[in-house]
């Protein structure tokens, strides 16, 4: 009998350190965007909007956007989408510019919204976030 409580109680700490493990949980996921069409900018930014309105993953989920090649068009201060860009960023979402792309295209940060961040290559952010663990989502 001893056994059989020495079992249970065993089984039901493991049970509760596990469900305590769950709720701390928590997720990174990297968005890419190199498209610079209307559609896929607003989708992607709706989808980043959707993930962090999840509530299973409110407050357990890190999200970075990465534009490089078309994608720098969301970033552009001439461009519709500075709204919807930094109610992302306020809710926590990194946005960050490939620096190759405003070379290539010779395109200033000052062309780009104040609050962008930048990575020397957005392939190479890619890369590297994804050996880190973090989730690729590509529209």
């Amino acid at each position: 009998m001893k056994k059989i409580m020495l079992l249970l109680c065993l089984f039901t700490l493991l049970g509760s350190q596990y469900a305590m493990s769950q709720r701390k949980t928590k997720y990174r996921a990297i968005y890419q965007l190199n498209s610079d069409d209307d559609k896929v900018i607003r989708n992607t930014l709706r989808n980043i909007k959707n993930a962090l309105e999840d509530p299973r993953l409110q407050g357990k989920v890190t999200i970075e956007l990465v534009a490089h090649g078309g994608g720098v068009t969301a970033y552009k201060k001439d461009q519709p989408y500075e709204s919807l860009l930094q109610e992302l960023q306020d809710k926590g979402v990194l946005l960050v510019e490939c620096e190759n792309t405003l070379r290539e295209r010779k395109i200033s940060k000052e062309e780009l919204f104040p609050f962008i961040h930048y990575t020397p290559s957005g392939n190479g952010e890619l890369i590297i976030k994804q050996k880190e663990g973090w989730s690729y989502i590509h529209p």
